[in-house]
């Protein structure tokens, strides 16, 4: 697979697979490699709290909906666009900059009750499930006469997991087509080192949601490997 070093991510911020499709990249093995005009970007997030707190107490689950599954397939929420909004993102890309044929606006999604252990903690919990939607920007319609707006056409979505006891390194990846439900992409896929290696917080992309970059710093929980 021939892929920059975050060509192409989960989540956005990162993406992978379907993302790759709804970006017109001719791929390889699941994987695009040609015309990486706009490269994977950070998902992602449904949480909620467990485990223990510094000091010793069994924290309580913060409100939300858990992540369902059926087999190894995720379900996905149906209500996410309820959720916190964290940021928008246009034409991101991880790789060298090239010429679209066309422009895609991704939106971040976080449930409620995660967004409010983050604000606290400055990291995610256990449970957490961001959500990357893919639009399409449109350039002229109604009165608008420059820039560009989301389109009412989903391109794709992906959705970022962390279930330390059920997925390998703690985190998986899903991206969806057409169907509510989801196969987890493969640990062997260049999003899950890419966010290794480049994620501001626990392998997510922080660094482009700007309400959550600050709280993170402020409360040291920024990864060692991370770079502005």
């Amino acid at each position: 697979m021939q892929i920059d070093d975050c060509a192409v991510v989960y989540s956005a911020k990162y993406r992978c697979v379907q993302l790759a499709r709804a970006r017109g990249i001719q791929h390889t093995h699941g994987m695009k490699t040609n015309t990486l005009a706009s490269a994977a970007l950070p998902l992602f997030a449904l949480f909620w709290i467990v485990g223990s707190s510094a000091s010793g107490e069994t924290a309580e689950p913060a409100p939300g909906a858990a992540a369902h599954y059926a087999g190894d397939k995720l379900t996905l929420p149906e209500n996410y666009r309820e959720w916190v909004y964290l940021s928008a993102g246009f034409d991101m890309s991880y790789s060298a900059p090239a010429t679209p044929d066309h422009h895609m606006f991704d939106n971040v999604f976080v449930e409620p009750g995660a967004y409010k252990a983050f604000l606290a903690s400055g990291t995610w919990p256990d449970k957490t499930m961001l959500v990357l939607e893919i639009r399409g920007a449109a350039g002229k319609g109604s009165i608008n006469q420059h820039g560009n707006y989301q389109d009412t056409e989903v391109l794709g979505v992906e959705v970022h997991v962390k279930d330390t006891a059920r997925f390998e390194g703690g985190w998986a990846f899903f991206s969806f087509d057409s169907g509510k439900q989801a196969t987890m992409i493969a640990h062997d896929h260049d999003c899950y080192s890419c966010h290794q290696a480049h994620a501001a917080v626990d392998t997510t992309f922080v660094q482009f949601y700007p309400t959550l970059l600050p709280l993170a710093k402020a409360k040291g929980t920024l990864s060692r490997s991370y770079q502005p």
